[in-house]
């Protein structure tokens, strides 16, 4: 009999996970369980708009999902529609796959202000996810502060100052697209508790800040160092020098040379929101590097400013019927095993960390386990069992064929030159099937 297996989650960790089972040499049948109708997770609704070449990793997944082995089941919610003990009792193998979706705590006064977002929350939001499409973020501002030094937060910066005419080739929604270009946003402050050299950017990243249609890189020469210092692998140190030499070119920019300007801010701690009900600025301490951290100075400076992104990382909800350690954010396991028959792969693993290709160890190492653990044979009824008490319920699940109709339809829906026009709710997904 074989093997039985099912995957919580459709993000990269999900499709690692289910193509290193499918190219395995035993027999095994796997079933993806996503509680929205379309699949991909991170690669649809937390890559840039603008950066779709780095989407093109789903069409590898779409040849994972379409394999004779493996089943896809969208609009299925564990905890909703489905207990997670009740799909244990099914599969052989049940594999969490539910990425970090939350947003961290900045953890400090005011941050509760109107104007005040997390960078998962906006970012889901000008991606088209249908928990946030009726987010309206009033952007009616002349500055904003994106508190972070990675790539989300010079993902952020970019969206929000790129011209209408550099966002015509992306998928960014409509109901996003109008109130971002329609700001009067000039300034865009991108802050940081520690200096290039420790930023997380790739340099591409970097460096396409210094080529927007619209706007101008700014930078204090004063905070740039004249090497890049400290203990670090060749890896980052090789990348610190690239960025280094980047950020040193943004130097000279002149800050009326384009209409609109992003700040790079470097040694400075974010340590209150200020304003009454609405945010009006962001109080900083400057910092200085000490072993690798930020230590405060007793310093500190102000930048007025009316909305906020909290690009500082992200976390993981609670999985139900799991243990989960709260301080870490992620699903208590022991090098990816959580319970007997129970695994876990991607952020829920191991923090959100890394890029889409960090979670491919993930998906091979849960698979070994999954077959160290259970052998090559199964002995459980999983999906002639899933898909009898989904039919109970009348649970309205969403199978392959039926999400490649919703995504015929949003790449038939897409204004010239853009790759797709998203769906924003699960109502207009159904609706697409007819």
């Amino acid at each position: 009999m074989s093997l039985s297996v099912a995957i919580i989650g459709s993000g990269p960790a999900a499709f690692y996970t289910a193509d290193a089972l499918v190219k395995s040499d035993n027999d095994c049948r796997i079933d993806i369980i996503e509680r929205l109708p379309c699949p991909y997770g991170l690669i649809r609704f937390g890559v840039a708009p603008d950066h779709e070449k780095t989407k093109n990793v789903m069409r590898a997944f779409a040849k994972t999902a379409a394999h004779e082995d493996v089943n896809y089941y969208g609009n299925v919610e564990v905890g909703r529609d489905i207990g997670l003990n009740e799909i244990r009792e099914m599969y052989d193998a049940v594999v969490l796959a539910v990425g970090a979706g939350s947003d961290r705590a900045v953890g400090i006064p005011g941050e509760d202000k109107k104007g005040v977002f997390g960078s998962a929350t906006f970012v889901n939001w000008y991606n088209g996810h249908p928990d946030r499409r009726d987010l309206n973020p009033d952007l009616n501002v002349g500055a904003a502060v994106v508190l972070g030094n990675g790539n989300v937060a010079i993902d952020v910066a970019r969206v929000l100052v790129k011209t209408p005419a550099e966002m015509a080739a992306t998928d960014l929604p409509d109901y996003a697209a109008q109130p971002i270009q329609n700001a009067p946003l000039t300034d865009v402050y991108m802050v940081g508790r520690r200096g290039p050299n420790e930023a997380k950017y790739t340099n591409v990243e970097l460096r396409e800040m210094g080529h927007l249609e619209n706007c101008v890189p700014q930078i204090d020469a004063a905070q740039l160092p004249e090497s890049v210092e400290g203990e670090m692998s060749d890896r980052d140190r090789r990348l610190a020098k690239k960025n280094l030499a980047t950020v040193r070119e943004f130097v000279d920019r002149n800050a009326d040379e384009k209409p609109k300007r992003v700040h790079f801010v470097y040694y400075a701690q974010p340590v209150e929101i200020l304003g009454d009900d609405r945010v009006t600025g962001v109080r900083f301490e400057r910092t200085e590097v000490r072993d690798g951290r930020a230590v405060g100075l007793g310093e500190f400076f102000e930048i007025p400013c009316g909305l906020v992104i909290a690009a500082i990382g992200y976390i993981s909800r609670p999985v139900a019927d799991t243990p989960f350690d709260e301080r870490g954010g992620i699903v208590e396991n022991d090098d990816g095993r959580v319970d007997t028959g129970l695994y876990a792969v991607g952020w829920i693993k191991r923090g959100p960390s890394g890029v889409i290709g960090t979670n491919k160890p993930d998906g091979k190492l849960a698979a070994e386990q999954i077959f160290t653990d259970h052998g090559a044979g199964g002995g459980k009824s999983g999906r002639a069992a899933l898909e009898a008490l989904l039919a109970e319920r009348g649970v309205r699940a969403v199978n392959l064929s039926e999400w490649q109709t919703i995504e015929a339809a949003e790449i038939a829906n897409a204004r010239e030159g853009a790759p797709r026009k998203k769906f924003v709710s699960v109502a207009e997904m159904l609706a697409a099937l007819g």
